[in-house]
């Protein structure tokens, strides 16, 4: 992932408020939006941004770009991204969520073909600190320091941040991978992109427990000598492990018959102690944690 604060930055859908009130946030806070993309619209401006009907219109027209934010409804994701791919974008951005999980898989399949990340579905996307903003965030909510997160789990990240800065532990950069079922970009690979950011100290990953790469996350840490890692699990007490990234569904397992799965739980944790990771019981633990893990 390449995180310059000049990066050129192309939108790819306005049809819906969170695309609109995105692109205001991130043009006050600095992030180089070039253009839009719009089906239809071509020809006209959104505020100071000219719109395009294809993004090999905005690639000929603007040079070359960096990332894309795709806010297009879910069923024409799959189309926006594999026509970014097509104009040689390398880094896509998926707002969206409720992407069908065919299109994510023949998505994927084609980003790897192409040696292009993905980040999302159902991304907030990445935010430094009074550095750069790309997605959906509030940046109020984050300020700068040291400690990076990565996280499954919009709402859970904010508050995590609220902690944290409370505690005089800013953050280094906050990654949302994604709320969908399938997604682009991995933990194990944004773990591995903060071994060498000179900016980040210690790395928070807040996940369900449903979060099937946490095992395998931890298994590689266990493996690594490298920075310091706290975790949070929400939902590690439910009768029923599910996402907990939409209402519905949360909902829908409380009602209905309790199936338990301690034994599943209980062993993701005894990966996370034999890799030396300490698992915060609750989002109030998660800043003693870090000091501990860093010595302060």
């Amino acid at each position: 992932m390449d995180l310059q604060l000049d990066s050129r930055v192309l939108i790819q859908g306005v049809d819906n408020p969170l695309a609109l009130a995105a692109i205001g946030r991130m043009q006050t806070y600095g992030t180089k939006i070039v253009g839009v993309v719009s089906a239809g619209q071509g020809e006209q401006k959104l505020g100071d941004l000219p719109v395009f009907d294809l993004v090999s219109e905005a690639q000929a027209s603007l040079g070359p770009i960096e990332t894309s934010l795709i806010f297009v409804p879910a069923y024409r994701v799959l189309d926006a991204a594999l026509e970014a791919i097509a104009a040689g974008i390398p880094q896509l951005i998926v707002i969206t969520r409720g992407v069908p999980p065919l299109d994510t898989i023949r998505l994927l399949r084609q980003a790897r073909i192409t040696n292009t990340l993905i980040l999302g579905s159902g991304s907030a996307g990445i935010i430094i600190p009074d550095r750069l903003l790309l997605g959906i965030y509030q940046p109020q909510l984050f300020s700068p320091g040291k400690v990076a997160i990565i996280s499954r789990n919009q709402s859970l990240t904010a508050e995590i941040a609220s902690e944290l800065n409370q505690a005089n532990l800013g953050q280094s950069i906050v990654i949302h991978i994604g709320s969908d079922p399938l997604v682009g970009s991995s933990c194990r690979l944004w773990l591995e992109w903060l071994q060498s950011d000179p900016l980040t100290e210690a790395i928070v990953l807040v996940g369900d427990i449903c979060w099937d790469s946490e095992a395998a996350t931890a298994a590689y840490l266990l493996a690594q000598q490298g920075k310091p890692v706290v975790a949070y699990l929400a939902g590690i007490h439910a009768s029923t492990p599910h996402p907990l990234t939409d209402a519905a569904i949360v909902l829908s397992h409380t009602l209905s018959k309790p199936i338990y799965h301690s034994d599943t739980i209980q062993q993701r944790l005894e990966t996370y102690k034999r890799a030396k990771i300490p698992v915060a019981k609750k989002i109030g633990q998660i800043p003693q944690l870090v000091k501990k893990s860093v010595g302060r």
